[in-house]
């Protein structure tokens, strides 16, 4: 088994890609200097720079700014063992090499580019990954950041001549001259002597490279983000039907902006996104748990393909095991689910006091609750429901990753159950009498989970409880026995910091997740589970290193949508964005806090 564990870890980073890398940054940081800060082109450090490959020399402000960007920009891919950074490195050495001849005549920076060059070809094997999934959006979000950057570059290249200014420019010319200068023209800032140049063909060439990366970006062929194909749907509709009920994240594996890799012999399957350079699977393997290891393997191979940073999130205890078992990862206790029993469910008793309360109070309001299958459900109503559930989502952005399935009323989801909260005589409103939704998909053939929760702003509160407790009591009659409710991050370390005899660590951390829960409701899911005196199944974040960490939580909180880096890009960008991909909303959402 451990011959198996080596070779299954997944893409590691290796010496020469990494060294490559770092060198790459570091000349184009310098060259960048070189060409912007004038001082810096008579220092000692560039007078050791010059040799490396890269640096044109302090004649060509304009040329050594281009190449730094240039190899700013290949650093990572190089790092990460990308075939197109190779590539461009390996036309990017030669150039270097005829510019130090021809230019500096520099023997020296020849032998190095060359030295350089013939690495890259000697390890050449070390950078076989594949790119990433891509579309032609990148295209705009480049002119929009490059073209940021350039601005922002630019004001530096204008301001760094202090001494070669005429008159006084303010902060408006000088921004002007930028502008007109990243296309080529003369602005209203004057230099003496050869300044004027300088400055202007540097200016041109951050203006040339935003355009040229834009172009290209534009042209490539585009590879189609994540989704299930027809087939894959199928396929994994059969394993979950033989063995769906072994995880009650199983049937969230349906999610149509998501991949999916299959086990040699087709029984089993893990599906995943790519977030980020991260690739983010979810909750367990689908299908036989004796063919967990095939379908992990080819997940894994797939990662090193791209040299993509492997990582499950919210995998179960067992699936845990598995993924370290097989594949040498690491796995961090990351929250608890919270599953009731239906048999044991019982408002009475002192602990559910305050949610017998509610319900009653709720009830003597004139609301009334509805639980069925989707497709016991009229097509006209289930669009109301739809349209409802959109219209009270409560943030900019779609949420939901490993726990939502983003859509409600497909007709292969018949099975899903939709519990809703009418108020007949309430002021007729455009959803008419509906006032809440809760929306759960199946786990096996005796258990649902719950997938989203909505509910009118203008409902009284409580309708999250009142669906809870309506779900629970009509579940028999659908044959469930078992609920699984939200996730509730770090919920050991909160109820563990809040009892007395705690720590001052212990207290620290829990501190920490209640002020973080001032934006990600860590806290209040634990708050709000907790009232259906639910048994509580650990879930797992498995990891390669703990340096990789940062990135996956990060990813992570991309993939839920939590953090959306599309904000950055202009409106109509962020709106063909989310008509492209389907996303779920966050199990609770902000509603637990209102109820």
């Amino acid at each position: 088994m451990t011959r198996r564990r080596r070779r299954l870890r997944g893409p590691r980073p290796e010496s020469v890609p990494v060294l490559v890398g770092r060198a790459c940054a570091l000349v184009g940081i310098v060259d960048i200097a070189a060409g912007v800060f004038p001082r810096f082109r008579h220092s000692r450090m560039h007078a050791l720079a010059e040799v490396l490959p890269g640096a044109l020399g302090p004649f060509a402000a304009a040329l050594s700014l281009s190449v730094g960007v240039l190899l700013l920009l290949l650093a990572h891919g190089l790092k990460r063992g990308k075939r197109r950074a190779w590539r461009a490195a390996v036309a990017l050495l030669p150039a270097g090499a005829i510019a130090q001849f021809a230019y500096r005549h520099s023997l020296i920076g020849v032998i190095i580019s060359l030295a350089l060059l013939a690495a890259l070809v000697r390890h050449r094997d070390q950078f076989a990954s594949l790119p990433d999934p891509r579309s032609r959006w990148r295209a705009l979000a480049n002119f929009v950041l490059m073209g940021a950057g350039s601005l922002a570059l630019g004001l530096v290249v204008v301001s760094a001549h202090p001494h070669s200014l005429i008159g006084d420019p303010s902060l408006a010319d000088r921004i002007t001259h930028v502008l007109y200068g990243l296309f080529g023209f003369e602005g209203p800032v004057a230099y003496q002597g050869t300044t004027s140049w300088t400055v202007g063909a540097s200016l041109g060439a951050l203006g040339l490279l935003t355009a040229v990366t834009t172009i290209y970006l534009a042209l490539r062929p585009e590879h189609p983000a994540a989704r299930l194909t027809e087939d894959d749907e199928i396929r994994l509709r059969a394993l979950l039907e033989r063995h769906g009920g072994r995880d009650s994240l199983g049937h969230f594996a349906l999610r149509r902006d998501k991949a999916v890799v299959f086990s040699p012999s087709g029984k089993a399957a893990v599906t995943y996104r790519v977030v980020s350079g991260v690739m983010l699977a979810s909750g367990d393997p689908i299908g036989d748990v004796e063919a967990w290891p095939g379908a992990i393997e080819r997940f894994m191979d797939e990662a090193r393909a791209h040299s993509w940073t492997p990582a499950v999130m919210g995998c179960s205890e067992t699936g845990g095991e598995v993924w370290t078992r097989e594949t040498g990862l690491d796995a961090l206790e990351l929250g608890d689910e919270a599953v009731v029993d239906v048999a044991d469910f019982s408002l009475t008793g002192r602990a559910m006091r305050n949610v017998r309360q509610m319900v009653k109070r709720i009830e003597r309001a004139g609301y009334e609750t509805r639980v069925r299958r989707v497709r016991d459900v009229g097509e006209a109503e289930l669009d109301r429901i739809r349209r409802a559930a959109d219209d009270w989502r409560g943030t900019d952005s779609e949420r939901g990753f490993s726990m939502a399935l983003g859509r409600i009323g497909d007709p292969a989801d018949g099975d899903c159950l939709v519990a809703t909260a009418h108020k007949a005589d309430a002021e007729p409103g455009p959803y008419g009498d509906l006032k809440a939704i809760l929306h759960f998909v199946p786990w096996g053939t005796d258990g649902v989970s719950l997938d989203l929760m909505r509910r009118d702003r203008s409902a009284d509160p409580g309708m999250n409880e009142l669906l809870i407790v309506a779900a629970l009591q009509a579940a028999p009659k659908f044959g469930i026995a078992r609920v699984s409710l939200n996730f509730a991050m770090f919920r050991s370390a909160l109820a563990r910091g809040e009892k007395i005899g705690a720590g001052p660590v212990l207290r620290a951390w829990r501190g920490l997740l209640v002020f973080l829960s001032r934006w990600f409701q860590i806290e209040s899911l634990y708050r709000f589970n907790a009232k259906f005196q639910p048994r509580w199944e650990p879930r797992f974040v498995v990891y390669r290193a703990s340096g990789d960490l940062p990135r996956i939580g990060l990813a992570a909180l991309q993939a839920e949508g939590f953090l959306n880096l599309g904000r950055a890009l202009p409106r109509p960008l962020r709106r063909q964005k989310a008509a492209a991909r389907p996303c779920a909303h966050a199990v609770a959402e902000r509603d637990v806090r209102a109820a």
